[in-house]
């Protein structure tokens, strides 16, 4: 009996449960209904499909992460930026200050002091004969004019000038002053200058603690001393920035002694342009080419001043160096004649642009501040001018180191309250 009333009792339960089932099933289907009818709803009040929600949905949900990426990306951007532009200032500042060196000015003419003005129609000899020698185994030209107890030398080469002063200055201490004579000592004079060439040449590398130099290189290199850029001598000035860039390519955790090697090199093409036709950079670079030295050197020689584009880091840093070189206080010096002419030169290129109202050059010509129409130029316009007349200044004016310019635009609002 206790099994059938048991049994009974499950047979109910499984019924209770079946009609449950049913009726969760039944609800099921009205809810898939309800939910069926709502969508159809939604797509008829918003006009889209659910896919083409769901689509407009991902899209805006991109699109808003895409700006917070862009915003970010560009406080990051901005970050690294300054960051970037403290470190190189801070580089750029450390080299300035372990680095300082001596400049030598030097012109187109050599004074030779006499020790009377007898001694002066001696240099002349009968007839004229002893300075024709002079200046034609020299090529200098001698002034003796009524300035008591000097001759001077004039020549564009400075090698010549030194080799003419020597020779004068020893056939004056002879006192035996005859063609003859004079023929012998120039040819003294010729080797001592070209030993000391030499000389000057292996102390640069030595200074610079570079190695494996074709000695070729090592004499052009000498040759610079007798150079000048602006009155500041060129082989002082590559010996400075080959001590700046190996500074900063150390701050930088590159090989300094390959920017040292670059910047002393730089130049090298000045000890060639009497004898070649062409940009000093190039023939620097076809130069060393020729002497094998390394393609990251060559490059830098030949995009030092913007001939080539520079494809290593070394070569940034060579140009960089050369600038703060040539661009610092009291390294480079010109006639006030032709620093005036450049001045005015460079405030006429800015206000020949159309919408350019006033231009000044300050800095002693190493800035220019252009004021332009605001009804004329925009914003846009004003990043424009300042790169055109950059590129222009570069093409038509020659000048030592480098010249910012600054565009500046500006409206005013200006009403009165009475």
């Amino acid at each position: 009996m206790a099994v059938e009333k048991r049994q009974e009792q499950i047979e109910k339960r499984e019924k209770v449960l079946q009609a449950k089932e049913e009726s969760i099933a039944q609800m099921e289907k009205e809810i898939e209904a309800l939910k069926d009818q709502s969508l159809k709803e939604l797509e008829r009040i918003a006009n889209m499909t659910v896919e083409e929600a769901k689509e407009l949905l991902i899209s805006n949900i991109e699109s808003e992460a895409r700006r917070e990426a862009l915003a970010r990306l560009y406080e990051i951007e901005m970050e690294l930026k300054e960051e970037a532009d403290k470190k190189a200032r801070e580089i750029i500042a450390s080299a300035i200050q372990r680095c300082a060196s001596d400049e030598v000015a030097s012109s187109t003419v050599t004074v030779v002091t006499l020790p009377s003005e007898e001694m002066k129609g001696r240099i002349i000899g009968r007839e004229g004969r002893n300075i024709r020698t002079i200046e034609m185994l020299t090529g200098v030209d001698l002034i003796i004019d009524d300035t008591p107890e000097v001759v001077v030398l004039s020549s564009y080469d400075p090698i010549r000038r030194e080799i003419a002063r020597i020779s004068l200055e020893r056939l004056i201490q002879d006192g035996r002053i005859h063609p003859a004579r004079i023929e012998e000592m120039v040819e003294k004079a010729q080797q001592e200058v070209e030993n000391r060439i030499k000389e000057e040449g292996e102390r640069a590398i030595f200074e610079a603690k570079i190695t494996r130099v074709h000695p070729e290189i090592v004499r052009a290199l000498g040759r610079l001393t007798f150079r000048t850029s602006y009155g500041q001598n060129v082989l002082q000035h590559s010996k400075e920035v080959s001590r700046l860039a190996g500074m900063m390519a150390g701050e930088l955790g590159l090989d300094p002694t390959l920017a040292k090697r670059a910047g002393l090199l730089h130049d090298i093409g000045k000890a060639l342009d009497y004898d070649a036709e062409g940009p000093h950079a190039l023939l620097g670079a076809e130069f060393a080419r020729k002497y094998n030295e390394n393609e990251i050197v060559v490059n830098a020689i030949a995009s030092h001043h913007g001939e080539e584009t520079p494809n290593s880091i070394e070569a940034v840093l060579v140009q960089a160096a050369d600038a703060i070189s040539a661009a610092r206080p009291g390294a480079r010096k010109e006639t006030l004649e032709a620093y005036i002419k450049r001045i005015k030169r460079l405030e006429e290129l800015a206000v020949a642009f159309d919408g350019v109202e006033k231009a000044y050059a300050l800095q002693a010509g190493r800035e220019i501040r252009v004021i332009v129409e605001p009804e004329k130029i925009d914003d846009l316009s004003a990043y424009e001018l300042a790169r055109d007349l950059a590129k222009r200044i570069e093409d038509e004016l020659e000048y030592p180191g480098q010249i910012r310019v600054i565009v500046i635009r500006e409206t005013r609002a200006i009403e009165y309250a009475r």
